[in-house]
């Protein structure tokens, strides 16, 4: 069982959403790929502008105008896709599944692009129908302004891999997708130690850059504070090993290394919730659910716990 892709939404268009929905709409665009559509569900002065002007999308190198088919804050005034990229924060998940539920098809297939390594379950709980790959997502882009999102550093990357209900499903189509729209994606049978991985990077991180008050940058350049993160990231590998998850031996320092290639001023997107005073964070995806998950497990996590209760 498979099915091509052609139709896609993109479901939340901040820096996430912005970023991918973008680069799939300017490219169904320039390249006139007039058998497939992109779709935009957003929401506020930033869906207004870019209905009206189309969305902005800036890079180290580029800058595009992106003009999707459809943007809208309903649902059910697209068609049907073929393929929902869901890139809200945690604290809107269940609102946007719920939506998602209003317009999907057995054959659709959702990849969630958000924080969190409990993402796939959360999804799962309220959504039954549908094909849903367990995935994460590296890229550092945030809202400007509205209308226009910026991107910084790297190109982003997507990873997925298989939905544990749909072992036998073709995922090849969903890799032909990417690479044909220039998306850099990777497939793995299984996505759970590579969503792992991304976990030990953007919890701690994210934690700390909130705590202290400084970019990853910063945090890198203070001893203390790259020691503090070093020491979540341990607490955090205590508990995936606890999940069945295998890492490599040297995590730690890879982990570290990867953030080294972020531009120095980079701000964790907590990070930026949290300065804003923004009740709605992503607080509980790193830090509410480490700590749920090692009391599961009878694990220890002093760090994590000391970091959170103060935030």
């Amino acid at each position: 069982m498979s099915k091509e892709i052609k139709n896609v939404c993109v479901y939340g268009i901040g820096g996430v959403g912005g970023y991918f929905g973008g680069r799939i709409a300017h490219k169904i665009n320039t390249e006139n790929l007039n058998d497939m559509e992109v779709y935009f569900i957003g929401r506020g002065e930033h869906l207004k502008y870019v209905q009206e002007h189309g969305l902005k999308l800036i890079t180290d190198n580029d800058e595009f105008n992106c003009f999707p088919n459809i943007a809208t804050d309903n649902i059910r005034r697209i068609p049907t896709p073929d393929l929902y990229l869901l890139c809200v924060k945690g604290y809107d998940l269940e609102n946007a599944v719920s939506a998602i539920s209003k317009n999907v098809s057995s054959h659709t297939i959702i990849i969630p692009l958000l924080n969190g390594v409990d993402i796939y379950e959360r999804i799962r709980e309220k959504l039954q129908k549908a094909i849903v790959t367990p995935a994460a997502v590296y890229v550092s882009s945030s809202i400007e302004i509205p209308g226009t999102v910026r991107q910084k550093g790297q190109e982003g990357q997507i990873v997925f891999g298989k939905d544990p209900e749909y072992q036998k499903y073709n995922y090849q189509p969903i890799a032909e997708y990417f690479k044909q729209i220039g998306i850099k994606a990777s497939w793995f049978e299984n996505p759970y130690p590579a969503i792992w991985e991304k976990y030990i990077f953007i919890a701690p991180f994210s934690l700390v850059t909130a705590y202290a008050g400084k970019t990853i940058g910063e945090v890198l350049g203070d001893e203390k504070l790259r020691t503090l993160t070093e020491e979540i990231m341990n607490e955090v590998i205590l508990i995936g090993n606890a999940k069945n998850v295998d890492f490599a031996e040297n995590i730690v320092e890879e982990t570290i290394k990867k953030a080294q290639g972020f531009p120095y001023e980079t701000k964790t997107s907590f990070q930026r919730d949290y300065e804003k005073g923004n009740a709605r964070h992503e607080g509980d995806i790193f830090g509410g659910t480490l700590i749920r998950m090692a009391e599961e497990n009878n694990i220890t996590v002093p760090v994590i716990k000391e970091i959170y209760n103060k935030l």
